[in-house]
């Protein structure tokens, strides 16, 4: 069985790219995230290069933005199976949190480093077992 890397190497990076894109935009509407949310959150890539990618096009997005996407989206999934309904997981982001010093994850998220999002992510793993 392929490794998830070298599965992602046999394939054609734009397609990567725009796939992880659409996903990433999905959460982030499902969110309320803003623009600027969202630039922090993939990176803060250039304002081209962001608008670009929301539209569908510009340069394959760098290998440091695939995994903030892939962060993304494993907070996304463990918030799914968390809560009951889609609602509630799509609000959890922007609570407040004692167990983030009363910061919301989001506020987390929003840090800026990759880190921040891994503990997020490690968070919810731990909540779910």
């Amino acid at each position: 069985m392929l490794a998830a890397q070298d599965f992602l190497k046999q394939k054609d990076p734009s397609r990567v790219s725009s796939t992880a894109l659409k996903v990433f935009f999905n959460i982030a509407e499902a969110w309320g995230l803003s623009s600027q949310d969202e630039m922090t959150l993939l990176g803060r890539p250039a304002r081209s290069t962001f608008y670009k990618w929301r539209n569908g096009e510009g340069p394959v997005i760098p290998k440091d933005t695939l995994e903030r996407i892939s962060y993304v989206m494993g907070i996304y999934k463990a918030l799914r199976l968390l809560f009951p309904t889609e609602a509630q997981a799509n609000a959890w982001p922007k609570k407040p949190n004692r167990d983030f010093g009363g910061e919301s994850a989001l506020n987390v998220m929003l840090k800026g480093s990759v880190i921040n999002l891994a503990d997020v992510r490690r968070y919810l793993d731990a909540m779910r077992g």
